[in-house]
C-alpha cells in the first residue's frame, strides 16, 4: 500500500485536488491498464524535463527564448504583463493581442512573505530601459487584492521608464447576469464603461 498512499499524497499536493480527490484518481488510474500509467509517467518525465522558462519573458516551453518571443510577426513595441504563464494561453485564445509578453511569476503578497524580490520585476525593468523600442504595457494581472497591488507597483515601474501603462478592463462577464454580479465587479464595471458602438 505505501505505493498507493505515494501516489494518493503527490496528487494531493496539487491545485485543488485534496485527499478525496487524489485517492479517486488513484484508483482510476489502477483500474486502467498498466500502459495508460506509464503514458502519463512519460508525459510527466517529458513536462519535467524538456519544459522551462524563457530568459526574455519567463513563458513555459521546449525552447529558449519562447515561440512567442521568436515569432517576427509580433508587434514588439507592446508587452502585456502577466502574473503566471497559464495566464498567456488564455489571452492568446482571443486572437486579439499581437504583442509580446512578461510573465512575474505569481503576484505581490506580503502576508504571504512575497515581495518585489519574488518575481521578475528586474527582467521588466530591463526590458524597459536603454533605448527600448517598448511603447506600452498592458498590466494583465487577475483582478484581486494582491493583483491590484501588483498591477500598482508594476505601474510604477513603467511609469518611471515614461512608458504608457494600460490596464486590462475588468467587469460584468459575457452572459452573466447583473442580479449576481458582487459589489466590486459592478463598480469597475462602471468605471470602465465606454461609449456604445
Amino acid at each position: 500500500m505505501a505505493a498507493i498512499e505515494d501516489l494518493i499524497g503527490e496528487l494531493s499536493k496539487l491545485p485543488g485536488i485534496g485527499r478525496k480527490t487524489a485517492t479517486r484518481l488513484t484508483y482510476f488510474l489502477l483500474k486502467q491498464p498498466p500502459e495508460a500509467g506509464r503514458r502519463l509517467a512519460r508525459a510527466l518525465d517529458a513536462v519535467a524535463t524538456r519544459v522551462g522558462p524563457c530568459s526574455v519573458c519567463g513563458n513555459l516551453g521546449e525552447t529558449d527564448p519562447c515561440v512567442i518571443c521568436e515569432d517576427t510577426r509580433r508587434d514588439r513595441s507592446t508587452v502585456c504583463v502577466v502574473e503566471e504563464a497559464s495566464d498567456i494561453g488564455a489571452i492568446e485564445r482571443t486572437g486579439e493581442y499581437r504583442g509580446v509578453y512578461h510573465v512575474l511569476g505569481g503576484h505581490l503578497s506580503p502576508l504571504d512573505g512575497i515581495g518585489p524580490d519574488d518575481l521578475r520585476l528586474d527582467g521588466l525593468r530591463a526590458r524597459l530601459s536603454n533605448g527600448s523600442s517598448v511603447r506600452e504595457v498592458i498590466v494583465a494581472t487577475n483582478p484581486s487584492m494582491e493583483g491590484e497591488v501588483t498591477a500598482t507597483y508594476v505601474r510604477g515601474i513603467v511609469e518611471a521608464q515614461s512608458v504608457r501603462v494600460t490596464r486590462i478592463a475588468l467587469g460584468l462577464p459575457v452572459g452573466g447576469d447583473l442580479e449576481y454580479a458582487d459589489n466590486v465587479t459592478i463598480a469597475r464595471a462602471l468605471a470602465a464603461r465606454r461609449e456604445m458602438e
